[in-house]
C-alpha cells in the first residue's frame, strides 16, 4: 500500500541549526501525515525544532553532469565576489 503514496523529501532543523538539512525520504499518503512520520522517524531523540516535507516529484534539481556549464557563467560575474573591495577594519565578522 505504501509503494501506491508519494515520496516526500524530508528537511529537519536543527536546535543548534539556522537552515533545514535534508535527512531523508518517507511515502506517505498526504502532507500532514508525511510530518508526522518524519517526526517519529527522523526526530526521535528530540534534535528536531522545524520539520518540512517536500513531495518528491515537486523539487527541480540542475544536473551534476552539467556542473562547469551551469556554474561557470557566474565566474565572469566578479561583482558578486567582494575579493577587489578594501574592507574597512572596523567591519567585524565578514
Amino acid at each position: 500500500m505504501s509503494a501506491e503514496w508519494p515520496l516526500w523529501e524530508v528537511f529537519v532543523r536543527a536546535k543548534r541549526g539556522l537552515s533545514h538539512i535534508h535527512v531523508g525520504s518517507l511515502h506517505a499518503p498526504d502532507a500532514t501525515m508525511a510530518v508526522r512520520n518524519a517526526r517519529d522517524v527522523y526526530t526521535r531523540r528530540g534534535e528536531g525544532v522545524s520539520i518540512w516535507v517536500v513531495p518528491s516529484d515537486q523539487i527541480t534539481a540542475s544536473s551534476p553532469d552539467e556542473k562547469d556549464a551551469f556554474f561557470d557563467p557566474a565566474g565572469d560575474k566578479v561583482y558578486r565576489h567582494p575579493t577587489f573591495y578594501d574592507v574597512p577594519v572596523e567591519a567585524k565578522h565578514l
